[in-house]
């Protein structure tokens, strides 16, 4: 066990039917109906491999598509071929059923070593945000859903892989735990120890890198790091930075006000004076800011032109970070500086990917416009780490209670007096 969490080593699996929930949602491209990313399959790969290999019959469930957006559901029949290239000797099958009587005779039809991918689990509406956000269901109220009632007596282990779902209380999620013996996959255990090597035992000085425009999960996870006195400092850019600026009393101009304002992110403005006269003196702010103008332009943020929109850090303030990224032990990385699909206002996301990449220091991004930034510009594989989870990711370094992490160490609670009393 680790974590309170059983392990795939605490278990056996020949000859045994194994439910396997992946998270492989990807960016799809619906005219050419192909997958515009397959990062999170690639993670996943390791412990379906694994599962095969020790002679079980695995069952993949997963989801596919925004889950309060109904039009963006896609079958995941989609991934079948890339899972199977990934697994090289191993052929995927699909069937187009979640857990009606079709996928029911399929799972009962596998022999050892084989693999089967269920359609989209959120063609359920039971597996719905809508009927998360309203319903509220106990981990024991979803063991009772129809996909727990369908598919655990079919099975003899659950296993759960998608640590980037942890935030999510649904019943392939936290349901199986209650009537199952559960482990957490490999991806899943590398996860949880990347980021706890952040979040638990971070050697110092501990810098966390925010920007981007997800500004309620980089005030989520700074509030949490500051106080906890995890992070020894912040360095904020992007967005995150303009409005620590605002919230210092820097004039950033209409443009950038009427952005933050439009985007329904006014109240951060108030959050950050708070969060500046807390820890001041460990939150660090961009001192100059680029615009466009006929080509890429930068102002000390004392003499900014107020007419235009701020895209991205400038020189000096890359020059003033890189300094702080060379005397970091460990650092986290999450949301971009500036607009780096942009060749005018991707320079202060290149400078510290870079440099933050080719750091000695224990190095953690996560985030989907982070690693596209990374693949951008070829350093993805020099980071120590580079997570798959967005929301999850930054809920765990937030300290938020997280229904999946609860309901596999219940299971693993379950596990150990089993054992115990059979002793």
């Amino acid at each position: 066990m680790k974590y309170g969490i059983c392990t795939l080593e605490d278990f056996s699996f020949y000859g045994k039917t194994v439910l396997c929930r992946v998270d492989i949602n990807s960016p799809v491209d619906r005219v050419q109906n192909q997958l515009k990313d397959i990062t999170r399959i690639e993670g996943c790969i390791p412990t379906i491999q694994e599962l095969a290999d020790k002679g079980s019959k695995v069952v993949l469930l997963a989801h596919q598509g925004g889950d309060l957006e109904y039009q963006n559901y896609v079958s995941t029949e989609i991934h079948r071929p890339v899972l199977t290239q990934l697994l090289k000797k191993r052929e995927v099958t699909f069937i187009d059923d979640v857990c009606g009587p079709a996928a029911r005779a399929k799972i009962g039809a596998l022999a050892n070593g084989e693999i089967l991918l269920l359609d989209n689990v959120r063609y359920l509406a039971e597996e719905l945000t809508l009927f998360e956000m309203k319903l509220k269901l106990s981990s024991q109220e979803q063991a009772n859903t129809l996909i727990v009632r369908k598919l655990a007596p079919l099975a003899d282990l659950y296993v759960c892989d998608a640590f980037a779902a942890i935030h999510r209380s649904q019943p392939s999620l936290v349901g199986f735990e209650e009537v199952l013996p559960s482990a957490m996959g490999r991806l899943f255990e590398t996860e949880y120890s990347a980021l706890s090597r952040v979040m638990r035992e971070p050697e110092h000085p501990c810098l966390f890198i925010l920007g981007g425009t997800k500004i309620q999960d980089a005030f989520l996870m700074m509030s949490s790091v500051l106080d906890a006195g995890i992070a020894d400092g912040v360095l904020t850019t992007g967005l995150v930075g303009n409005i620590f600026l605002w919230a210092k009393g820097i004039d950033i101009g209409q443009p950038s006000r009427d952005f933050i304002a439009t985007n329904q992110l006014a109240e951060y403005v108030e959050r950050g004076k708070e969060v500046l006269r807390k820890h001041e003196s460990r939150v660090w702010l961009p001192v100059d800011l680029s615009y466009v103008e006929e080509g890429r332009r930068e102002s000390k943020v004392s003499e900014l032109p107020l007419q235009r929109l701020f895209v991205d850090i400038g020189h000096q303030t890359v020059k003033k970070y890189l300094e702080k990224i060379g005397q970091a032990k460990t650092i986290f990385m999450n949301g971009p500086a500036g607009v780096f699909e942009k060749s005018d206002s991707e320079y202060g996301t290149q400078s510290l990917w870079v440099a933050v990449a080719h750091s000695p220091a224990y190095s953690v991004i996560g985030g989907g416009d982070s690693i596209a930034a990374a693949k951008k510009y070829q350093v993805k594989s020099e980071f120590s780490y580079v997570c798959t989870g967005g929301g999850a990711m930054i809920r765990f370094l937030g300290g938020e209670p997280l229904p999946v992490i609860e309901a596999l160490q219940k299971a693993g609670r379950r596990f150990l007096a089993n054992n115990q009393g059979s002793g």
